[in-house]
């Protein structure tokens, strides 16, 4: 019996030295000392089995033996304690939680590069009202009442705090809502480009005039795969004595080249803008062939960028300049077009979707 105390001893003293938790300390606590099945416990009981003459001395050694342990169990518990760190409480031997950090969304991208472009280059960035009314979106422009432009398909005309007299049109909502050619007050509507701040800068600066002009437009379109009903617009105006198409010309190009990060080739089409003459469009090789062809430029080895001119002398007429003093040229490129080009993006509707799985992928 007494053999079978010090080996118990010895089992308490190897489960302790293993035990290096405080959870652990209690798991060797119940394995000896717990009332039901615990072995010291159980060594206790075996005690009254004992003969009379050895009980005395074995009830005394288990005694001792409990106490020991006891003793040894809350030296080794409240050890730990001191060290052990409190549950929830910060592992700084843990690697850091990396945050998810925000960003700014493809097409401000898009816009800001632009802007530095442009900014380098020497130019202003003006901004003004989205809400525009008929002379400075429409009329300063050139664009005569008969224009397509001007149809209600095109573009979002507000419904005036005064009825008109003029003729209603079929399908607009509210009260007042004209024509720009009915008579009245005149026409207010969602700008349909950000050409209108060139009048407004006209109107109040004399040249030299070097600008663009970003911001949101609104016309009648569907909401599609190359269509959106607001987007995103930059119009560029450069007015001085001598400004000559080779200066729109090289102007692009740098911008192109710039903005695509590469040497590229470019070719001007001729266009029609009411508010430029001669009008042209700029395209620029396909990214996707190197201009060979391919399904994304229709096979034409083209991607069409911007349209682009010089300023018609009526537009001068309209602000005050000297026309025959005067030149300068204009540009109007959509920041979206311009985002599906960089990105190789097809679709720019996944632009508005806010699906952050696509946004961070086309990430600057």
């Amino acid at each position: 019996m007494s053999s079978l105390v010090d080996n118990l001893r010895s089992e308490f003293q190897a489960a302790l030295t293993a035990a290096t938790s405080v959870s652990a300390v209690k798991a060797v606590r119940d394995q000896f000392l717990s009332r039901k099945q615990g072995r010291v416990t159980a060594l206790l009981k075996a005690v009254g089995a004992a003969p009379p003459d050895e009980r005395k001395v074995l009830g005394a050694q288990a005694n001792t033996l409990k106490q020991e342990i006891e003793a040894a169990l809350d030296a080794r518990e409240a050890a730990l304690a001191a060290t052990e760190a409190p549950s929830g409480a910060l592992d700084l031997t843990l690697p850091g939680r990396v945050p998810v950090l925000g960003r700014r969304h493809p097409l401000t991208q898009v816009r800001e590069r632009i802007e530095d472009i442009f900014l380098g280059m020497g130019y202003q960035v003006i901004d003004g009202p989205e809400l525009e009314d008929d002379w400075h979106n429409f009329e300063a422009l050139n664009m005569p009442q008969e224009h397509p432009a001007r149809d209600m398909q095109d573009t979002l005309y507000l419904a005036s705090p005064v009825r008109s007299e003029g003729p209603r049109v079929q399908g607009s909502e509210g009260p007042g809502v004209r024509r720009p050619d009915s008579p009245g007050r005149p026409a207010t509507l969602l700008r349909t480009h950000t050409s209108g701040m060139q009048i407004r800068y006209m109107e109040t600066h004399q040249p030299p005039v070097r600008i663009i002009a970003p911001g949101r437009v609104y016309r009648r379109d569907n909401f599609d795969a190359t269509h959106t009903p607001m987007f995103t617009q930059v119009e560029g105006l450069v007015v001085d004595e001598g400004i000559s198409l080779g200066d729109l010309k090289g102007t692009l190009n740098a911008f192109a080249e710039r903005f695509f990060g590469r040497p590229l080739r470019t070719r001007f089409r001729p266009s029609f803008f009411p508010y430029t003459e001669p009008s042209a469009e700029l395209d620029v090789e396909c990214q996707g062939c190197g201009g060979k062809g391919c399904a994304l430029c229709k096979q034409t080895g083209w991607i069409e960028v911007l349209g682009c001119g010089m300023v018609h002398p009526a537009v001068f007429e309209a602000v005050g300049y000297d026309a025959d003093r005067y030149t300068g040229f204009a540009f109007g490129v959509g920041i979206e077009r311009l985002a599906l080009r960089l990105y190789g993006v097809e679709d720019i509707r996944m632009f508005y979707e806010n699906d952050l799985r696509f946004l961070t992928q086309v990430a600057l």
